[in-house]
């Protein structure tokens, strides 16, 4: 073999390899448009209905809410809040308002949220042990942090408002169990 065949040979074998790779990169830049990445694709649905009747006692709330799915990781939403709550010949309440909630999964087990209330509340009472009636209108702000164990669209966990204040809270603790459902 002499070194001008081999210096042919040589450069078919590069031209070969050179047509080779170059179809390998061109496949390798092809890319797929997925259509089905739109907005309402990545919302979801839910709340929370509550109910509680007593001696007396009358509570009935409902808190409808939704989220964006930034992404497998993040998620941020929107609620709102009516309720009714009653205390036979003793006061009646109206609370109504929103939120706005960040979740994040750092596993698909366990989802962290914060979530920012604002909610209005106006309660009417009555006249009792030689008081009269008054109302007491104002607004309560939450600031809920809180963990929970997801399986599903179901959330299982407890939340903390940070912004506590017994004197002027909607509730009597700031520490609050959630069950949080997502269609």
């Amino acid at each position: 073999m002499n070194k001008i065949q081999f210096s042919i040979d040589c450069k078919y074998f590069f031209v070969i390899l050179t047509v080779l790779f170059s179809s390998y990169t061109i496949a390798q830049q092809k890319y797929v448009i997925d259509n089905s990445n739109h907005f309402w694709d990545k919302m979801q649905f839910g709340g929370g209905l509550g109910l509680g009747i007593g001696s007396g006692y009358t509570d009935i709330s409902v808190m409808p809410s939704a989220i964006y799915n930034v992404n497998e990781i993040v998620a941020v939403g929107v609620g709102l809040q009516f309720g009714y709550l009653s205390s036979k010949n003793y006061y009646d309440s109206y609370v109504y308002g929103g939120s706005v909630i960040g979740l994040v999964n750092p596993i698909p087990e366990i989802q962290l949220s914060a979530e920012l209330e604002q909610v209005r509340v106006n309660t009417n009472y009555d006249a009792r042990n030689g008081f009269p009636s008054y109302s007491d209108n104002f607004w309560n702000t939450a600031l809920y942090l809180g963990a929970g164990y997801r399986t599903g669209s179901v959330t299982i966990g407890a939340r903390y408002d940070v912004l506590y204040d017994p004197d002027r809270s909607l509730y009597g603790s700031g520490f609050m169990p959630f069950v949080r459902v997502y269609f």
